[in-house]
């Protein structure tokens, strides 16, 4: 087995700079042949990941996302990394079934549309540390 690929950038954690990461990991996308289907179901993943960080990771607005992407033959592992005020990931889950309302809990809204739009979505979140998404994506063509 050839040794992952790997491309990071790492950014301010800013809407503005959310599209820079979905054209990077579009282009990648597209190198792996991914239809432009597929291609539209990353982007939008990538975007609902990179805006909860935006959106609730960092209070002030002073904060980095790393955002990591690995070719592994077929699959490509899009890892978005932040290290704000990151959230209790039993507690989203438990109010997003208790509401019946996906609306009502914001995160846990975007974490749905997420795991709907690729093959694997982990999260893994700790208070005060910050929060790592990892989607992933098998592409069907060689």
């Amino acid at each position: 087995m050839s040794k992952p690929l790997e491309v990071n950038l790492n950014l301010p954690c800013l809407s503005e700079f959310v599209a820079i990461i979905r054209l990077m990991v579009s282009g990648i996308a597209t190198r792996m042949n991914f239809t432009v289907e597929e291609i539209e179901d990353i982007k939008i993943a990538v975007s609902e990941a990179c805006t909860n960080s935006v959106q609730y990771a960092y209070p002030d607005k002073e904060g980095r996302l790393n955002v990591v992407c690995k070719i592994i033959g077929n699959k490509l592992e899009i890892i978005i990394k932040d290290q704000g005020k990151g959230f209790n990931l039993e507690e989203v889950e438990k109010n997003k079934k208790a509401n019946h309302n996906p609306n009502k809990f914001g995160l846990g809204l975007g974490m749905t549309f997420m795991k709907s739009l690729m093959d694997e979505v982990y999260f893994t979140t700790e208070i005060g540390t910050g929060t790592t998404v990892h989607l992933i994506k098998h592409s069907k063509k060689q």
